[in-house]
């Protein structure tokens, strides 16, 4: 029997490009999303590519819907050889701006999420033999940016988790990756044209939003691909000795680079204040 993937959220973008993509190369795919009714352009894309996927509800957020997900393609397929942590959200504003929720939120969907999906997946892996466990963060995982306060808190947390794991799953056979996007074609980019707030905060950060706000269109007029984020997760997923983290593109890796190659993160903080100056 082929391997089998699971891999979340995957209703659009790269979990979507992934689960087509590792469909073709011949994995059985298990693509999982929080809403079934959502799952029509996944179908779909498969119809067209030629392939099948297995199209199952799991929200990363609620411990039995993960636990039933799990026991079932087991029960079905005897095994999950690999998964793929893809499921996540945006939540765009600076911290004085934040409701609080909202960070209760990115935490509970960015972080929670991808540990509790892990964390019934390491024993299955683990009885198993080995394993592998692949988590898409972002390079705002690494690269703290402004107005994505909570999006960063979340993301830096899931790396600090797979990269705690990693040296100790590997001593049953499980390697640990992370695969490091940039901007990419999905409804993120979306979420940082929303209001964030009202009143005079609002008002006291209009200009620096507006400034943030034209910055990321100029960033976004030319995502990668999510099938080419989705490749990289393919590189983590049958690479003979997977690397601890992968960068999707030429830009992330200069991003990346700046605070891994600094140990002041000076450059860092040069580069995103740039990202703020008004234009001329």
């Amino acid at each position: 029997m082929s391997q089998v993937v699971l891999i979340t959220g995957t209703s659009s973008g790269v979990g979507l490009a992934a689960s087509i993509g590792f469909a073709e190369r011949g994995f059985t795919v298990v693509a999982t999303m929080r809403n079934l009714a959502k799952s029509g352009p996944l179908q779909a894309a498969a119809d067209e590519a030629g392939v099948k996927v297995d199209i199952r509800q799991l929200d990363t957020t609620d411990d039995d819907s993960v636990r039933a997900c799990l026991d079932s393609v087991v029960r079905d397929y005897g095994s999950i050889d690999i998964l793929v942590n893809n499921a996540g959200a945006g939540f765009v504003g600076t911290l004085e701006l934040i409701p609080f929720q909202h960070l209760r939120d990115a935490m509970e969907t960015d972080f929670f999420g991808t540990a509790r999906v892990t964390q019934q997946v390491l024993p299955i892996q683990r009885k198993a033999g080995g394993g592998r466990i692949i988590t898409v963060t972002s390079a705002a995982a690494v690269a703290g940016t402004p107005f994505n306060d909570a999006y960063c808190s979340a993301k830096f947390a899931a790396e600090g988790l797979m990269m705690s794991l990693a040296p100790v799953a590997a001593r049953f056979g499980i390697s640990v990756s992370i695969v490091e996007p940039g901007a990419i074609e999905s409804p993120f980019a979306e979420s940082a044209a929303r209001p964030v707030a009202e009143g005079e905060p609002a008002q006291a950060y209009a200009e620096v939003l507006a400034d943030y706000r034209a910055y990321i269109a100029r960033t976004f007029a030319a995502p990668q691909s999510a099938a080419g984020v989705a490749e990289s997760i393919y590189q983590a997923a049958t690479d003979p000795e997977p690397a601890m983290r992968y960068q999707s593109s030429d830009e992330v890796r200069r991003i990346v680079g700046l605070v891994l190659g600094d140990l002041t993160s000076n450059a860092l903080l040069a580069e995103t204040k740039s990202w703020l100056a008004p234009q001329s």
